[in-house]
């Protein structure tokens, strides 16, 4: 039996550094100027062409060669890219200098969900076309989940533990969870953090479209993703990474380092109901959300903003738009994806980065596209421009395929 989270030491968990490459931006600056602005970023989609649904929210004008070298953009599927570049922008924000540190106490915690979809797929269209000659040797480095973890640690000589966790849609959120974890065990001194998704493939995109889950608003493609609205019909797939330098408070005031926010809770939990589909209970939601706030410490009246998963969806929408009210007090919500599109296993870890600037710059970004509030969601959404809010704890869910739900308690510093 493994022992209760109360066992666990109460060090508080500092965020020191942040990087993000989203469909809203490359960089921090540019994502929180956009995500405040309530720009949709959602287009028709040339690569997905003649499949059901051609919408998705791509990063632009990413170049993995200008970033990263031609040399190691040819070697490396986009979703590694990604991750390499948020890594970088996050340690150099951070002001930490990966020349200098233990290698063997900073550890990489990663989330994904697909892995190197586009590399799967080049793969399989080279295999069919031209036999197993045709096969490159790169996509059994490429296409696996746990490579981008190891990436990251290749680059910033990062020699500590190196995991990636793939809990779908939630995956970012856990992997934040998990990398905060090490630091109170006393595991690792550094963690980065995050996770990346690239799955603008054809294959997964037919099969969300099979499943109805993606939005067929073509006619209106900035409009698509609509977060809790009363016209939503689905979720935007989109691409992207957010990574987020964690240390102990401690550590990170010792060097002088400047602290963005905390995360203080973390909760996660099963629903054991439906591949796909949430419990319309909200239960296992609700399990994580109050595990996430006992963890920190804190009431449910305690807190002033959600960045709620808010996918889009019906179901989704409806489901925790009833685990808000029945638990919280009130508090203040935004859906980021009607901005960035919903980038799956990467989506906690992004949303985590705009709730670490939201307590910090005491501003909740607008909901894009929430026109009409369904009836049947009764929460303060913002909507249409961003409002400033003292907020001192907020929380971030996380909910995905497989009944897999996680919750961050963020709190300002």
């Amino acid at each position: 039996m493994t022992a209760p989270r109360e066992s666990l030491s109460r060090t508080r968990v500092a965020v020191t550094g942040l990087g993000l490459v989203t469909p809203a931006g490359i960089g921090v600056v540019e994502n929180w100027v956009r995500v405040c602005a309530g720009e949709p970023t959602t287009g028709h989609d040339d690569e997905l062409a003649g499949l059901p649904v051609t919408l998705a929210a791509r990063v632009p004008g990413f170049d993995g060669a200008a970033r990263l070298g031609r040399a190691t953009a040819w070697r490396l599927d986009r979703v590694h890219q990604f991750a390499l570049v948020a890594a970088r922008e996050a340690v150099a924000d951070a002001g930490l200098d990966p020349a200098s540190w233990d290698g063997a106490r900073v550890g990489v915690v990663l989330g994904n969900a697909l892995g190197g979809a586009v590399s799967h797929e080049r793969a399989h269209a080279a295999l069919v076309q031209e036999g197993p000659r045709g096969v490159s040797p790169l996509a059994m480095v490429n296409g696996p989940v746990n490579m981008s973890a190891g990436y990251v640690a290749m680059d910033l000589r990062a020699q500590g533990p190196n995991l990636v966790v793939a809990t779908a849609c939630a995956s970012g959120t856990t992997a934040l969870g998990v990398g905060r974890d090490l630091l109170r065990s006393g595991t690792c001194d550094i963690v980065i953090a995050g996770a990346t998704e690239a799955p603008l493939a054809r294959t997964p995109m037919a099969a969300y479209a099979q499943m109805g889950a993606l939005s067929r608003r073509g006619h209106d493609p900035a409009g698509a993703s609509r977060p809790f609205d009363v016209d939503r019909d689905g979720f935007v797939a989109a691409e992207g990474a957010g990574v987020l330098v964690l240390e102990r408070e401690a550590d990170a005031r010792a060097r002088g380092a400047r602290v963005r926010a905390f995360i203080d809770g973390y909760g996660a939990s099963a629903d054991a109901h439906h591949a796909s589909a949430p419990d319309p209970t909200g239960a296992g939601a609700e399990r994580a959300l109050r595990t996430a706030l006992a963890d920190a410490g804190v009431r449910p009246q305690d807190v002033r903003h959600v960045n709620a998963h808010g996918t889009s969806t019906q179901l989704n929408d409806r489901t925790e738009g009833a685990l808000i009210r029945r638990v919280l007090d009130g508090p203040v919500v935004t859906s980021t994806k009607g901005v960035t599109g919903h980038a799956l296993g990467a989506a906690g870890a992004i949303e985590a980065a705009y709730t670490v600037l939201t307590v910090q710059h005491q501003l909740v970004p607008p909901t894009a596209n929430l026109e009409k509030l369904d009836p049947d969601i009764d929460l303060d959404v913002v909507q249409d421009v961003a409002r400033p809010l003292a907020a001192g704890v907020a929380v971030s869910h996380s909910f995905g395929f497989g009944g897999q739900n996680a919750v961050l308690v963020v709190t300002a510093a």
